[in-house]
């Protein structure tokens, strides 16, 4: 390493030890000189300290830098004890910083220099946003909480373990794979539920059934649908909600199938693209009609749809649905799977997006899997509609029903013209 070198490597740790010393020095610029353990010029001196330690250890060897590393810990363990003991506080955080400056000055010197200032500036991120965190924490519930470590423990625990292979005779199930699209959904969905966390399902139905339409369009029908039977004088702006919750869902599919497998982004466009505009169309033509003035405002309470029951049973009803659409394309063909696509959507759209989405142009054709999907989409609509019939109103059930129909030509239509 030549003299240049060494010299930029110690401006980026000067730098690093700056950045979090003009953090920790803002926050405790209130106290009188001697009073705090580490400010400005501290933290910056911390990392220098951190660089020379490194570059003597290249005339020396790698004990230098740790009994370096920890006759600082030690002294400014101390400092800040002594600190603490006055003060009455027990907060670690200013010597895990003072640390970690140390570490990210020794750094600069032996590592990456890209990857020693990203560092610093994470650290220096997580010190300044002290009180958002904090407030964030406050606001968790343990249900939250869970479903993050479900997610987490089925991204980074269960994933690794699961086979990268195919382990059926007919090729198709890969548990690997499969759990990895379980996840991606789960994620989605806990993505809505998020998305109304912050934002509050409160503030309206449309923001309510956009955030549905993320997490379960069914779901969101059938919460809406009940809103209205108890709100009758707000059917309409209901079934509004209803339809951008459903044409939530036919984006989504759309951008599932295609992230799958490129080549579906145009056979599925036209269709699905008509079938959502005439929804978002409707839906929006309620809202402005009836929304304003309305003193009718529904709430919708939305749960976590992310527990470990639910991405089990979306993990094996993805395997049974690949499984089925393999051996259906071997040995009945398109007919075979255009029906499995009209049982499916009865229940659910993503699980037969996502077998459909990995079958095409590898096992089935890509205008099969396109009909299939669109099918199961059609299917679904139509069935959300009986929902709003069942569990609504006679009012809610007729507008969602006219606009489903409506819907579900205009994507036949585009499919007979452009697929």
């Amino acid at each position: 390493m030549n003299d240049t070198s060494l010299l930029f490597r110690l401006v980026v740790a000067l730098a690093i030890g700056l950045l979090i010393g003009l953090e920790r020095g803002w926050k405790q610029r209130e106290e009188a000189e001697g009073e705090r353990t580490a400010g400005l010029r501290t933290y910056t001196l911390i990392a220098l300290l951190g660089a020379l330690s490194a570059i003597l250890t290249s005339y020396t060897n790698a004990t230098f830098l740790a009994l370096s590393f920890l006759g600082f810990s030690l002294a400014f363990s101390a400092f800040s004890w002594l600190e603490a003991k006055a003060e009455e506080n027990f907060s670690v955080t200013g010597v895990i910083a003072g640390l970690l400056t140390f570490s990210l000055g020794a750094y600069a010197v032996l590592g990456n220099l890209e990857i020693a200032t990203a560092a610093g500036v994470v650290v220096t991120l997580i010190l300044a946003l002290k009180q958002p965190l904090h407030s964030w924490l406050r606001r968790l519930t343990w249900l939250e909480i869970r479903s993050a470590l479900i997610l987490l423990a089925m991204t980074f625990l269960a994933l690794p373990l699961l086979p990268d292979r195919t382990v059926d005779p007919w090729d198709s199930v890969n548990p690997a794979e499969i759990w990895l699209l379980a996840i991606i959904i789960a994620a989605i969905s806990f993505a809505g539920y998020i998305a109304v966390k912050i934002m509050g399902s409160q503030a309206g139905v449309a923001l309510a059934a956009l955030a549905g339409g993320l997490a379960s369009s069914t779901a969101t029908t059938v919460t809406l649908a009940r809103m209205a039977r108890e709100h009758p004088a707000a059917s309409a702006l209901l079934a509004g909600g209803i339809l951008l919750s459903g044409s939530v869902m036919v984006v989504r599919v759309l951008i599932v199938a295609s992230a799958l497998n490129n080549a579906l982004l145009i056979p599925l466009a036209w269709p699905l693209g008509a079938a959502g505009l005439v929804m978002i169309a409707i839906s929006e033509l309620l809202f402005f009609t009836y929304g304003r003035g309305s003193k009718e405002h529904p709430q919708l309470t939305m749960k976590s749809p992310f527990d470990l029951g639910t991405a089990l049973k979306l993990a094996g009803l993805i395997a049974v649905i690949s499984l089925l659409a393999k051996v259906i394309s071997t040995f009945a063909g398109d007919v075979g799977i255009t029906i499995l696509a009209a049982l499916s959507g009865i229940a659910d759209v993503d699980a037969i997006t996502l077998s459909l989405a990995r079958l095409a142009d590898n096992g089935i054709t890509l205008t099969t899997a396109a009909l299939g999907i669109g099918i199961a989409v059609a299917v679904n609509t139509a069935v959300k509609a009986g929902m709003t019939f069942s569990l609504g109103t006679g009012k809610a059930g007729w507008i969602v029903s006219g606009a489903s129909a409506a819907a579900i030509a205009a994507g036949g239509t585009a499919f007979i013209l452009f697929g």
